[in-house]
């Protein structure tokens, strides 16, 4: 009995005859004695006890308050028990003595009678539990992105959301998953580091948040990858090593250095926990965006954020029509799904373009995932990709790349006619787009647009005649981008030119009003289609 203890209760007997302090002697169990007890009887080790509390961790008598990963209001689709299921426990701990370590790795959880068993490290299909652990982990690591609706609704007919997940620090979804990942290793694999190799936006991901969590991290990049890649990544606090002219050659070099210094050599893949992380992205979506009849993801190869999301999205709400969308130059997840296997060799001319969407199917999680709650993948041309690009950068003066721009894409293409007048939330997820390839994207949009247009025409060689063409360009309110002219290879008329004319019109309408306005004067006009 400690000192403050043997006061209050010397207090209390100076009030009580003799006869009441002994029975209550007799009956009196000092709660100290019973803590004491109760700790022998469930074998803990000694000077504490363990309880399970819902309400958040108790260190040294505090209670702490578990900050919210979703916003409560969706949680009234799925109870308490079916959010937390076993695997997300938060223990109470009670300091019956002075001893005031946390003694956080010291002690095992008492086993509860009604959990589920944890979950296992091995590759398995996730659950919802699985995601809502994830989110609840990661909250304070990445961007709650916005979703918000867009003028773009008012084109196709339907009310657009696009979930601007290229707002993330690296510009691209996957730091969900890697975070997810990454804090998930144990701490002696933290301490010895990481290695990648590629220069994927996976990568990119964990040169930047393995630096945050003091992991060391190593990027093997072929010495063919872009500088500004390069570049990018050595600011994020990784170790960039250009080695081999192939991918395949910068991988080999990164499994012997991890096998020789004990790094862990991580590669986009379909584990629990990386597809767990990449599935937060659909709680969000479905918080965000009430009454949602659709969402739209890139598909691809690297189908993780379609799957993840998919198994957050159906749990949530059956009725919400997931749907993928790929390019039809190399349909793999198409292919996968009808053989039931994924399909590693799949060519590929076009891999600057379209990134990360480009390689293998690489998993059967993902696939078995996508094939049991996606409820269809389209496949899209690269102009349709090229002109979402451009509708994303003027309406919503968003720079994005092709795995960000394909969602909106299926609709550029009328791919998806059943959802008109439905509200849809697309994905906009990846904004690495670099300077040069966005010039060439930008320029060829505008021709497929038909918005910047060529034509070549005959004049006779006489002073005013070029100055009449320019004077009909003027009145119908066009901008000349170049204008040329070519005596030498003119074989009709010794004293006759071709001039050849690039301009820009406003949209499709404008460019039909003065291709007749032209065939009206310049009977021979040659118009030269995209």
């Amino acid at each position: 009995m400690n000192f403050a203890a043997q006061f209050l209760y010397s207090k209390v007997l100076k009030n009580r005859t003799p006869r009441e302090c002994s029975r209550e002697e007799e009956d009196y169990d000092p709660f100290w004695q019973r803590d004491n007890r109760k700790v022998k009887k469930q074998d803990a080790p000694a000077r504490c006890e363990l309880h399970c509390y819902k309400e958040g961790p108790i260190r040294n008598g505090h209670v702490g308050q578990r900050p919210p990963s979703i916003n409560p209001e969706r949680l009234k689709d799925f109870g308490e028990e079916e959010y937390l299921n076993g695997d997300v426990k938060t223990w109470e701990m009670k300091i019956v003595s002075r001893n005031e370590e946390l003694l956080r790795d010291a002690l095992d959880p008492v086993a509860q009678p009604n959990s589920r068993p944890s979950r296992p490290t091995c590759n398995k299909l996730i659950r919802f539990e699985d995601i809502s652990a994830a989110a609840f982990k990661i909250q304070s690591g990445v961007q709650k992105t916005p979703c918000m609706y867009s003028r773009l609704s008012k084109q196709y007919g339907m009310e657009i959301y696009l979930k601007k997940e290229f707002l993330q620090y690296t510009g691209s979804v996957k730091e969900r998953g890697v975070l997810y990942l990454l804090t998930s290793l144990q701490q002696e694999q933290q301490r010895k580091g990481v290695i990648v190799a590629s220069d994927s936006n996976f990568s990119m991901a964990v040169a930047f948040h393995a630096s945050e969590l003091r992991i060391p991290v190593f990027v093997i990049m072929s010495t063919s990858t872009s500088p500004v890649r390069v570049k990018m990544c050595r600011e994020y606090g990784a170790l960039v090593i250009s080695y081999g002219t192939t991918a395949k050659d910068s991988q080999m070099h990164a499994k012997r250095l991890a096998q020789e210094n004990g790094y862990l050599y991580l590669e986009e893949e379909d584990s629990a926990m990386y597809l767990s992380g990449l599935g937060t992205m659909g709680l969000e979506i479905y918080e965000q965006v009430p009454k949602l009849n659709a969402v739209i993801f890139p598909a691809g190869g690297h189908c993780g954020l379609l799957a993840g999301s998919a198994a957050a999205l159906k749990h949530l709400n059956p009725h919400i029509a997931v749907i993928g969308v790929e390019s039809e130059s190399f349909p793999v997840l198409q292919q996968s799904l009808k053989t039931g296997n994924p399909i590693e060799d799949q060519p590929c001319s076009n891999h600057q373009f379209y990134g990360d969407m480009n390689g293998p199917c690489f998993g059967t999680n993902s696939l078995q995932l996508t094939g049991k709650l996606v409820d269809k993948v389209v496949t899209v041309r690269e102009e349709d990709v090229l002109i979402s690009m451009l509708r994303l950068l003027e309406y919503e003066r968003a720079t994005v790349d092709a795995e960000g721009a394909i969602g909106l894409a299926a609709l550029v293409a009328g791919k998806l006619p059943e959802l008109k007048n439905k509200r849809v939330a697309i994905t906009v997820c990846s904004g690495n787009l670099e300077l040069p390839l966005m010039r060439q994207c930008i320029d060829r949009a505008l021709i497929l647009d038909n918005r910047v247009c060529k034509f070549s025409l005959l004049l006779s060689d006489c002073p005013g005649d070029i100055s009449k063409l320019l004077e009909i360009l003027t009145r119908e309110e066009v901008r000349v981008l170049d204008i040329k002219q070519e005596h030498a290879f003119v074989t009709s008329d010794l004293f006759s030119i071709e001039v050849t004319c690039i301009i820009e019109t406003r949209d499709k309408i404008h460019t039909a009003q003065l291709r007749n306005a032209l065939l009206e004067r310049y009977p021979t006009m040659t118009w030269t289609e995209r």
